[in-house]
């Protein structure tokens, strides 16, 4: 089986050439396979609460990226419950960095004035512990984006997200993709993955067939997604952009007593039912009775960037049932992420912990 998560670049490819994805649907597991200990139902409740917090919390992202996809990363992140901005002067980038919750760069179509908007963002994020993410595309392909991706990873990006290709070239284990085209495979890039993750502390996500989130000690497999996510424009880079929504969504929040995540609104403004209400219940894990209070539920990082590429690879899945081609699959995919709770999408995808 093949499927496609949400690949990402301006033109929404990057992915590994002449490869087919079929609607995801029909062949979702469990939510892990393992034994691992972030495996199990405790992955699954972690994962919807990620999704569910984005959604109450409404994060301010700072979405640095380029000028091919700023539309549909702001459709994207207003689709999934956050707030977008796109400040992108180098006067301001800095100070607005330090206001959001979250933080993208993304490194596709550089001109100067974005690289030091870029960096003075970073410094800004970093000032106030706002957690910012960067998205290597084409890396090893061209200068000078590749020599700005390198220099930044000593500046402890909360994550990194890539294809195969660009992933293996940030780590010096590769030569980059064509163009923004993958031409490894997502599993060839593991080791790349893990030598970022352990030399950075951040979570690196390989985009592509088969998703894989890896941080120092851990690696997660992600099957969901559609073959029509890569021939819609900018998938892959509103998902950077989600990730950096998620990061800020899940981290602790200096407005509440002892970093406690603040309660969801009810309601239908939540995406809450007696229906997904259940499926929450179903999915605690101390196997609570119905109407029992059940502990909360903290996402960590890993968590919360595995929930971002569920989320946007579950609205894949609703949309590719509907849809009649590239144009329809587009609309139907900005409805599906506003649709979509956590119990939603974790009843859509699949997730093994692999470590």
């Amino acid at each position: 089986m093949t499927h496609f998560s949400t690949p990402g670049d301006p033109r929404g490819s990057r992915k590994p050439r002449n490869s087919q994805a079929p609607d995801a649907a029909s062949h979702r597991g469990p939510a892990s396979t393992s034994a691992s200990p972030g495996s199990g139902p405790d992955l699954a409740a972690r994962v919807a609460a990620a999704v569910d917090a984005v959604r109450s919390r409404g994060p301010l992202v700072h979405a640095m990226t380029n000028s091919v996809v700023r539309e549909i990363s702001a459709d994207v992140l207003l689709a999934v419950g956050a707030s977008p901005a796109m400040v992108d002067h180098p006067e301001e980038a800095g100070v607005f960095a330090g206001l959001a919750d979250g933080v993208l760069v993304n490194v596709g179509n550089p001109s100067d004035e974005n690289l030091l908007a870029y960096r003075r963002g970073i410094a800004g994020a970093r000032e106030h512990g706002v957690p910012w993410v960067l998205d290597p595309v084409a890396v090893g392909v061209l200068e000078p984006r590749t020599g700005f991706a390198r220099e930044v990873l000593e500046l402890s990006p909360a994550a990194i997200r890539g294809n195969a290709s660009e992933v293996s070239a940030l780590a010096g284990k590769g030569a980059g993709g064509r163009g923004v085209d993958a031409t490894d495979t997502v599993d060839s890039a593991l080791e790349a993955a893990r030598a970022l993750a352990e030399r950075t502390g951040a979570v690196v996500a390989v985009s592509g067939e088969r998703d894989l989130i890896v941080s120092a000690h851990r690696v997660t497999r992600l099957v969901s997604g559609h073959a029509l996510m890569p021939l819609v424009i900018g998938t892959g880079c509103a998902l950077g952009a989600v990730v950096a929504a998620y990061l800020g969504a899940v981290r602790e929040d200096p407005r509440t007593v002892g970093g406690e995540a603040e309660p969801a609104a009810e309601g239908p403004a939540n995406g809450t039912s007696p229906e997904t209400d259940a499926a929450r219940a179903a999915q605690s894990s101390d196997g609570a009775a119905p109407g029992r209070k059940t502990p909360p539920v903290h996402p960590d990082a890993h968590d919360a960037v595995l929930a971002a590429h569920a989320h946007l690879g579950a609205a894949g899945i609703l949309a590719g049932r509907e849809a009649r081609g590239p144009g329809s699959f587009r609309v139907a995919w900005l409805d599906a992420l506003h649709a979509l709770d956590g119990a939603g999408v974790v009843e859509l995808v699949g997730m093994e912990e692999l470590a």
